[in-house]
């Protein structure tokens, strides 16, 4: 009878230190994700590139820009790149197709710009390709203008 008094009073215990251990956790408050605060994540890498696609050219320069909570990053106009994409709500294709005054040579010497990483919480990779310098420099597009 000794034993299985003692067994009882070891088993009591065991179930309060549970119970004691699962009210704790309980009263916890939840800890919230951190997910960098109130924004949603944007921050890119863009490069800048000589030849005809994504795989095959090779790399000139690149900079990377946060848009979010303030215009970041080593692009040297992240302001103004971060408005200017606020403006197209992202859209790269609209950034990249935007025309100039400047009339250029047909040379085929290609430039490929790319665009990698989130904007607004959205998963970006964007590739345009430009037949020379002089057209990717002829739009009004500060977003590669690094």
């Amino acid at each position: 009878m000794r034993y299985i008094t003692g067994a009882v009073a070891i088993g009591a215990a065991l179930v309060l230190g549970a119970l004691s251990t699962t009210a704790q956790a309980a009263a916890a408050p939840a800890q919230p994700a951190r997910t960098g605060g109130l924004y949603a994540p944007t921050e890119m890498v863009l490069t800048i590139g000589q030849g005809d696609s994504r795989a095959s050219a090779t790399a000139l320069r690149a900079a990377t820009l946060s848009c979010m909570p303030k215009a970041t990053g080593s692009h040297p106009y992240a302001q103004a790149a971060c408005a200017q994409l606020h403006t197209v709500a992202g859209d790269f294709t609209k950034v990249t197709e935007a025309q100039g005054q400047r009339i250029c040579n047909k040379i085929w010497a290609p430039i490929v710009v790319t665009a990698d990483g989130v904007w607004q919480g959205r998963r970006v990779s964007y590739t345009h390709t430009f037949a020379n310098s002089c057209e990717m420099t002829a739009g009004k597009s500060s977003v590669f203008e690094f």
